[in-house]
């Protein structure tokens, strides 16, 4: 039930994305019991290659708590992170990522060679898929399909 709770939260933060004409993918982390960073894609808007969900939730939760080092946080993000926002979630200690839809062609935690495993990484985060799967991902297959048409 929490889960579900903190991904609804993670999908409105899409939604804005959706709205602002980005690819609507949503990021929130809590600690505790209380969300301390929001997060939606902005890459465009922002003219910022890094501006993705969990970039900007971040950032928005280590302002917030005054420090980079997010242990005991649990981010919960609409898509599987990407290499870049997996490296950045290592490098703040996370502990464990929860994400709702599976990404084939970038993720890398459970797709291409689910390099969050990696032994070189110097933090290891645990993570959780599949939480309100189908509400994620129908965002995502409409936002697409509406670009091709």
């Amino acid at each position: 039930m929490k889960k579900e709770f903190f991904m609804k939260e993670a999908i409105s933060q899409a939604k804005k994305a959706l709205k602002a004409g980005e690819v609507p993918i949503g990021a929130i982390i809590v600690l505790g019991e209380k969300v301390v960073g929001r997060g939606y894609n902005q890459p465009i808007r922002a003219n910022d290659p890094t501006a993705h969900a969990e970039i900007m939730a971040l950032k928005a939760a280590s302002r917030k708590l005054k420090t980079y080092r997010l242990k005991e946080a649990i981010i919960y993000t609409t898509l599987e992170p990407c290499l870049m926002c997996a490296g950045a979630l290592v490098h703040a200690r996370v502990d464990k990522i929860i994400f709702s839809a599976s990404d084939p062609k970038s993720g890398v935690l459970v797709n291409n060679g689910g390099l969050i495993n990696s032994e070189f990484l110097n933090h290891k985060v645990s993570f959780e898929g599949g939480i309100l799967e189908a509400e994620s991902a129908e965002l995502l297959k409409d936002f697409f399909s509406k670009k091709r048409s």
